[in-house]
């Protein structure tokens, strides 16, 4: 086997071991999340039957959803994590968005379920009971949750997971929902002020729907295609840029589907050189792509230098090298 048949390779199964760490890294958040979701539902139902608060009750169902949502979340990153096949030659990693959005849909029906019975009890105006299993059942349920958003945290960045990210704003919501349960059954029962507990279950309501918003933007873009984050390009330009055969760098595509990025441009190269000899050196700039960004799927297309093929269009024919050295200061 060649050097360049090496290098291939190489690159071919470093970047499926790292599609494959990633996918398991992204299934044990998930089993994390289901775990605790289930745990939690028992201590909440327990604690909602007895005080009869409306705070606990968005909690618990809320929780109840976030199970749906996190079982849903184990199916699609396990899909994701599956390697491309016949029909799916760029993977599976879209599945993580739309389970992404799929939570979005949970979190937001969860909000307008609390809203609705938060009036209900507002107008009712009806107490709550024996605050202390509520309090207590919060105070475990946020610690609980700590526990696993830092584990989700050092999934995500391990992986970049927009499934794990979306199921991380839920826990994020939990932690404020838990706390404005202790403050709505300490205000309404301990304190006398009535009203508390439906306004507190508003409020979480509201948070919750922020939430969904913020969780869906992720998935949109991904399933939309958008490009890489300006920094991110810069970079990646720059490592390309290193190496002094290649002449200019144009028509730059990226794109992120799951945990796997995808990268696509032409390059300019000198049109004396044999085929075999620009072949050595795209396989060089491959290596230094794969160090710099492990994991990424690159495609390089060559063309002779000065080769346009599309006059006038500052989108494909743009040199990124150039415009690199043009905003250095």
């Amino acid at each position: 086997m060649s050097d360049g048949q090496n290098h291939h390779h190489n690159h071919h199964h470093a970047r499926a071991a790292h599609h494959q760490a990633n996918g398991s890294l992204a299934t044990r958040a998930a089993i994390a999340s289901v775990a605790t979701a289930a745990f939690l539902m028992l201590i909440k139902g327990y604690a909602a039957w007895h005080t009869g608060s409306v705070a606990m009750l968005g909690s618990l169902a809320d929780t109840g959803l976030d199970l749906v949502a996190s079982m849903v979340t184990l199916f699609g990153v396990r899909l994701a994590a599956q390697p491309a096949d016949h029909d799916h030659r760029f993977g599976h990693g879209k599945a993580e968005s739309l389970v992404a959005l799929f939570q979005v849909a949970v979190i937001a029906a969860s909000a307008f379920a609390i809203f609705g019975r938060a009036l209900d009890r507002l107008m009712a105006r009806q107490a709550t009971a024996d605050a202390e299993i509520g309090i207590a059942a919060s105070v475990i349920a946020i610690g609980v949750t700590i526990a696993l958003l830092a584990y989700q945290r050092f999934v995500i960045t391990k992986t970049g997971s927009v499934a794990i990210g979306a199921d991380h704003v839920h826990y994020q919501s939990d932690v404020l929902l838990n706390v404005a349960v202790i403050g709505a059954l300490v205000l309404d029962q301990y304190l006398g002020v009535t009203g508390a507990d439906p306004l507190f279950g508003i409020a979480i309501a509201a948070w919750l729907l922020w939430g969904a918003w913020r969780a869906s933007s992720s998935a949109i873009d991904q399933l939309m295609d958008k490009e890489w984050p300006a920094e991110k390009r810069r970079r990646f330009v720059e490592v390309a840029g290193r190496h002094p055969e290649l002449k200019g760098l144009h028509d730059l595509r990226t794109r992120t589907s799951g945990a796997t990025d995808f990268v696509q441009f032409h390059i300019w190269m000198d049109p004396e050189m044999t085929i075999a000899e620009a072949h050595v050196v795209t396989d060089r700039i491959e290596h230094s792509l794969a160090r710099e960004f492990p994991g990424t799927e690159v495609l390089i297309h060559i063309d002779p230098e000065g080769q346009v093929d599309h006059p006038g269009n500052d989108l494909v024919e743009a040199d990124e090298i150039a415009k690199l050295k043009d905003n250095q200061p």
